[in-house]
């Protein structure tokens, strides 16, 4: 059994200075000093033995356990520390080498105009207000002066939730004129800047989708004077002062009288076409409509509780689409909802 225990030793340190990976080495461990392991079958054959030599073989067999359990620790930190030292090695970073550039983003070319628009508003003394998208048809349409049959109404201009028509996502940001009017008296001025859907084809200047700026302004002695100032003046600041700009009647039921102002095509420059072909941004007609505009209906300010011998007011709504279009020379309205990073990376 002494000469058996000694082979098992010297075998046992042998496997292990030649184990090289973690699961090797739990191999050995287990073939050496498992239950069923070497030196477990040798200590199984010390009821053969005499009472005298039982303690000798049983100090001997403990110190090679002793030894084989010591080597097994040793060879554990070396492999550990040789499987550490690859995966440094591996993952190395040399920090002499220049970073990678990393692209940082900027504001979409919409609310870049956007927040012009609502900077030139506040230093005009306008109040910023935001509304809910979806709406009930009363602000939407009814205390606008939009009755019942209007076209707009119609469920082939307008997202309905609902069978009876009451519930809708708003087809303009007007209905926050109400909604401000509620709880506002005169004087007020108010910008209300925000989504809008309607049933329209996409096309180079339209689409479901789009975004309206809607102005109010409420005071004593307001004229339409006043509102062509306040327009001239802002798409000056927008486009400079030798923006092209023209006013055309119109009629809107919440607005008399009522106008629509429109913008010279920056892209023909009024001519309605380039290389004799019609021009695809303005479809022949050297101007894109920017707004619709006019003096507040009497009898919507009847429907917000204020008294129109006393107050009138005019009221305004841009499309900021089409207004940065020609204020980036975009020709496309389209480009602005295709998030083409090789398209928004020019603004």
């Amino acid at each position: 059994m002494k000469e058996q225990l000694e082979q098992i030793k010297l075998n046992a340190l042998a496997a292990l200075d030649a184990a090289a990976t973690p699961a090797s080495l739990e191999e050995l461990r287990v073939k050496l000093l498992g239950k069923k392991g070497e030196l477990t079958a040798v200590l199984k054959q010390m009821g053969k033995l005499s009472p005298e030599e039982r303690p000798i073989m049983g100090q001997m067999a403990n110190a090679v356990r002793a030894d084989i359990e010591a080597k097994l620790e040793e060879r554990k930190a070396a492999i550990h520390a040789a499987v550490l030292e690859a995966k440094l090695a591996a993952e190395a970073i040399d920090v002499t080498i220049p970073g990678e550039t990393v692209a940082v983003g900027h504001q979409h070319p919409m609310n870049q105009v956007l927040q012009e628009i609502k900077d030139i508003f506040v230093g005009m003394g306008y109040t910023v207000v935001d509304g809910p998208e979806v709406e009930f048809a009363s602000y939407n349409f009814t205390r606008l002066n939009i009755e019942e049959g209007h076209p707009s109404r119609d469920r082939s201009d307008t997202f309905y939730f609902d069978d009876n028509d009451e519930v809708l996502l708003r087809t303009q940001t007007s209905s926050m004129q109400i909604r401000f009017m509620e709880t506002h008296t005169p004087p007020l001025c108010m910008l209300a800047p925000g989504r809008v859907f309607r049933k329209d084809e996409a096309d180079a200047t339209h689409s479901p989708m789009f975004h309206q700026i809607e102005g109010l302004v409420v005071a004593e002695n307001i004229t339409m004077g006043d509102l062509k100032g306040a327009l001239i003046n802002i798409m000056n600041k927008i486009y400079g002062h030798d923006a092209q700009v023209r006013f055309r009647p119109h009629h809107f039921p919440f607005t008399e009288p009522s106008c629509e102002m429109d913008m010279q095509c920056h892209k023909c420059h009024g001519t309605g076409e380039i290389d004799g072909n019609v021009c695809s941004t303005c479809h022949g007609e050297g101007w894109i409509e920017l707004l619709g505009a006019g003096m507040v209906h009497p009898e919507v300010l009847r429907n917000c509780g204020i008294d129109p011998d006393k107050y009138s007011g005019f009221a305004f709504g841009i499309g900021l689409e089409r207004t940065a279009m020609g204020r980036m020379k975009i020709n496309d309205l389209r480009l602005i909802f295709d998030n083409d990073v090789r398209f928004l990376n020019q603004f």
